[in-house]
């Protein structure tokens, strides 16, 4: 078995062939011509044993990888996140460290085990691939109508006519035929009848689009779950489920949370501990949508709306909303694995094991995490009691400060 690393490139693939002994035995350029291609892939064929490929995520790198995993000699095809960007880089440098990488940690990628420092990159199914790209130009269309809606509204603005709108609201038909009639010079005329026509196309297209979102939606019971959710349309619980794809490939609901980039970023080391910003990895497109459903839980949970309160008057505003997103992450993949819908007030009555039904695995896991935890009562405990005393002898008040809130699932 031979073991390629690949750097992509528009019209051109930079190949490293790395043999069993972890020797290069092949340096070369391809053409990515589809003749080219299918003439490397029938060369790779007379290699005993097969062969294992490995490249980096780009725009465009679904074709070769649909190409590989056709032919008969690929055992297997590992796509990775790229890793920082090197002051050294070169294409035949990439390839080389694909192909090193690979090379090295080559049992544990074909056993699917996971490797320390490789982000490997999750293939999408057919169909969760589709809802993306449905979902994708969903939103890419709503971006474009609301950047023509504000283009109509500063040409209002510029001639101060925000003020004879028949509603209130913008996105009417009243408004609409009041800007068609709305007497303007000419060049203004002519700009507004162009944003008009946009406007009506994306209406048109949005309308088509929901309507095939919506079928997608009758058919994927994940997004149903999900859309028990106050505020969860069709649209975003099609656009959740696709990108988190299998929710088995998560032990706990921190680990999906850590996926969408909603967990603090660290640097420390010894003594000195570091916690910075969230580390934003993973889709922007479901942080987005995260975004825009802590409004509406809000709105209807009020327990949730207590935490955030809480949070809010430590922390502020916007951390307390990314505090909710990371919950409505935990949330969601409680709902996802137990197959239960969203909770208002608090944990859903489900039917936990008793002591018996678990294995012993489970007994020896739940006895660790009392453990910890009064371990970590006690530590608390003892630095309470600590400060109280140093405070007394300043004269000062020995009340500590209420623990920091954390966001954890209720469940």
């Amino acid at each position: 078995m031979v073991y390629i690393g690949i750097d992509l490139h528009l019209k051109q693939l930079t190949v490293c062939i790395r043999n069993e002994q972890g020797d290069v035995t092949l340096r070369r350029q391809v053409s990515t011509r589809p003749h080219k291609v299918r003439e490397f892939l029938d060369e790779l064929r007379q290699h005993d044993g097969g062969y294992v490929a490995m490249l980096e995520v780009c725009g465009f790198h679904d074709w070769l990888v649909r190409m590989l995993r056709e032919e008969p000699a690929c055992r297997d095809v590992v796509v990775v996140h790229p890793d920082q960007r090197s002051k050294k880089k070169t294409d035949r440098r990439d390839a080389n460290l694909l192909g090193e990488l690979l090379w090295v940690n080559r049992q544990r990628l074909l056993a699917g085990e996971r490797v320390q420092g490789v982000r490997r990159v999750y293939t999408p199914t057919p169909e969760e691939q589709q809802d993306r790209q449905l979902t994708s130009v969903r939103q890419r269309l709503g971006r474009q109508r609301t950047r023509t809606l504000n283009q109509i509204h500063y040409l209002l603005r510029r001639h101060n006519l925000e003020w004879d709108r028949p509603t209130k609201t913008f996105q009417t038909e009243k408004v609409k035929r009041w800007l068609k009639k709305l007497s303007l010079g000419e060049c203004d005329r002519l700009e507004l009848d162009h944003l008009l026509a946009q406007w009506e196309l994306w209406d048109q297209q949005i309308d088509k689009l929901d309507e095939r979102i919506a079928e997608r939606f009758d058919g994927n019971a994940a997004a149903k779950l999900l859309a028990t959710i106050v505020g969860v349309s069709c649209y975003m619980a099609l656009a959740i489920t696709s990108r988190i794809g299998a929710v088995t490939r998560f032990a706990r609901g921190r680990s999906l949370a850590n996926f969408l980039g909603l967990t603090p970023g660290s640097r420390s080391s010894g003594e000195t501990q570091r916690l910075g910003s969230i580390t934003k990895e993973g889709s922007r497109h479901v942080r987005f949508l995260l975004g825009q459903l802590v409004l509406h839980v809000l709105r209807k949970d009020g327990r949730m709306r207590a935490w955030f309160k809480r949070i809010k008057q430590r922390r502020g505003s916007k951390i307390a909303r990314v505090a909710v997103m990371r919950r409505l992450a935990v949330i969601m993949w409680h709902m996802l694995t137990k197959n239960e819908p969203y909770s208002y007030g608090g944990v859903p009555q489900r039917t936990r094991p008793t002591p018996g039904e678990l294995s012993e695995a489970q007994r020896e896991q739940q006895r660790r995490e009392v453990l910890q935890d009064f371990t970590r009562a006690a530590s608390r405990g003892v630095a309470t009691a600590a400060h109280g005393a140093a405070a007394e002898s300043t004269g000062a008040s020995s009340l500590c400060p209420e623990p920091e809130e954390t966001a954890s699932c209720p469940a």
